[in-house]
């Protein structure tokens, strides 16, 4: 599935809220949707100029709901689905997402600490409509046919 739109994008995010996400290490499972928002929160306080890095922290959830019986391939797929709408970077930092077990840069050390942050933290991150902008304008940038719908 490639993702075309925002506004489809938008959609699954939204379709994020209640389901839970369980991480590996044993921790407590909180809301998929609003880990997102915190983790984007977090990076946007430590990176705030780097709107691809914050945009993969938010978009990480999508492979768990489009692909929810496939852990092993979820990162991939996902990555696949945002590739098109989202560019490249975006694309290749949800495919290299945080995980204790891969070597990280600068970029996946920053996603991993919000991660792992944003899953006890406990602040108004917002709503996923603050980020619809932000989507839109990293979409015009990477749209193939410099329209976005």
């Amino acid at each position: 599935m490639e993702l075309r739109t925002v506004e489809e994008l938008m959609d699954l995010l939204y379709a994020c809220r209640g389901t839970r996400e369980v991480p590996d290490r044993g921790e407590a499972p909180v809301d998929a949707h609003d880990h997102a928002l915190r983790t984007a929160a977090l990076l946007r306080r430590g990176r705030p100029a780097d709107k691809e890095l914050q945009v993969a922290g938010l978009v990480r959830p999508v492979g768990r709901l489009l692909w929810p019986g496939e852990p092993t391939a979820r990162a991939d797929r996902a990555a696949d689905a945002v590739r098109a709408l989202l560019g490249e970077r975006v694309a290749g930092l949800v495919r290299r997402q945080p995980r204790p077990d891969v070597p990280a840069d600068d970029d996946l050390l920053a996603l991993r600490s919000a991660d792992e942050e944003a899953r006890t933290a406990c602040f108004d991150a917002g709503v996923l409509e603050d980020w619809r902008t932000v989507l839109e304008l990293l979409a015009a940038r990477n749209s193939r046919f410099g329209m976005v719908d």
